[in-house]
């Protein structure tokens, strides 16, 4: 039987995911990864450990804090000084879970790795991505960036599981993460707000707070601590609701718009760049989500020699700038690319 090494991290989604895969018959070791310093970190790994000693199955601790910064973090702030809106989770899928972790995985004889995601893979003719089961937890958005051989080399045991039957399954099994609540948030963040652990890395550059017609309402201490349909914190009086619309870094000038209705806050088309396609073609009539858990919505994709341009069918709201845009067919994942405007 093969041998498959499942990314522990602690919580009940890897736990089932080993347990399924024990109880399949495959060799099953248990691999934590350790990306950060502090946070939960010694919590998350003892859990981990926990569950493999339960279940009977070798274990072992992948120490990729240095990939994980090089390759993650450092990406994810430049991206960010830059005042655009990246997303560490699709960066962190690509380069440490199924890269380093992987590779790594694979040089002590494994034939497989897996993790607890909600997605599914197909293999008839060729790899496929496809969504989950559960509608309400499906990753598949946050995997559109893996390359086929990463994908060949993964298994996702709990593809077509809902949440509820991986909770009742953890306590079938009686693994000691059963009860464990979901973890929220960036491991390197810890308990302050986004914003502020962004405003203790990079520098303020202040700058005019603008309405779509270019009246000026106020002034921002910085692009990069804005998200795209942010409302609340931006320090604006008066009692209309403002949203952030775009960032110019040009000029540092944060564009707002008054009320939800205001077409500023809506693209009908973007250009999307860095592609990666697992299934399909740069051109046809798609469906498209540009966050997650956002419902997918139909448009054009035609192709060019920088990337894609998406031609939306209804004018979307909250389009941000370095965010993933992830093509499908129904359930199938296409593939996806970078928001660039």
């Amino acid at each position: 039987m093969a041998t498959v090494f499942v990314a522990l991290s602690g919580g009940v989604d890897s736990s089932v995911a080993a347990a399924v895969l024990k109880d399949d018959g495959f060799d099953v070791v248990g691999g934590h990864i350790t990306c950060w310093d502090g946070c939960e970190q010694g919590e998350e790994r003892r859990d981990a450990r926990r569950v493999a000693f339960h279940l009977g199955i070798p274990f072992l601790t992948f120490d990729l804090r240095r990939e994980y910064r090089a390759r993650v973090f450092d990406s994810m702030v430049r991206e960010y000084a830059a005042g655009r809106t990246p997303n560490p989770d699709v960066m962190c899928n690509r380069e440490i879970k199924f890269g380093a972790f992987l590779e790594r995985a694979l040089r002590l004889g494994a034939d497989y790795i897996a993790t607890g995601h909600y997605a599914r893979l197909e293999r008839g003719g060729g790899i496929g991505l496809f969504e989950g089961a559960d509608k309400q937890k499906d990753q598949s958005y946050f995997l559109w960036s893996l390359a086929k051989p990463q994908l060949e080399r993964s298994l996702f045991p709990l593809s077509r599981c809902t949440k509820s039957e991986v909770r009742r399954m953890a306590r079938q099994w009686r693994l000691p993460t059963a009860e464990k609540k979901d973890s929220q948030g960036l491991c390197f963040v810890g308990k302050v707000s986004f914003g502020d652990f962004l405003r203790e890395l990079l520098p303020r550059r202040p700058g005019p707070i603008v309405t779509a017609d270019g009246t000026r309402i106020g002034e921002h201490d910085g692009l990069a601590f804005y998200t795209i349909g942010q409302r609340h914190g931006l320090g604006i009086g008066g009692g209309a609701p403002y949203y952030v619309a775009a960032k110019q870094p040009e000029t540092d000038t944060l564009v707002v718009g008054v009320g939800p209705g205001d077409p500023v806050l809506y693209r009908k088309e973007i250009v999307v760049s860095q592609l990666n396609w697992i299934s399909g073609s740069r051109e046809g009539r798609y469906e498209v989500r540009i966050r997650y858990r956002q419902p997918k919505v139909a448009a054009v994709v035609e192709a060019g020699p920088w990337g894609v341009r998406v031609v939306f069918d209804e004018p979307q709201r909250g389009v941000a700038p370095g965010q993933s845009a992830v093509f499908y067919d129904g359930e199938q994942v296409l593939g996806g690319g970078i928001i660039e405007y």
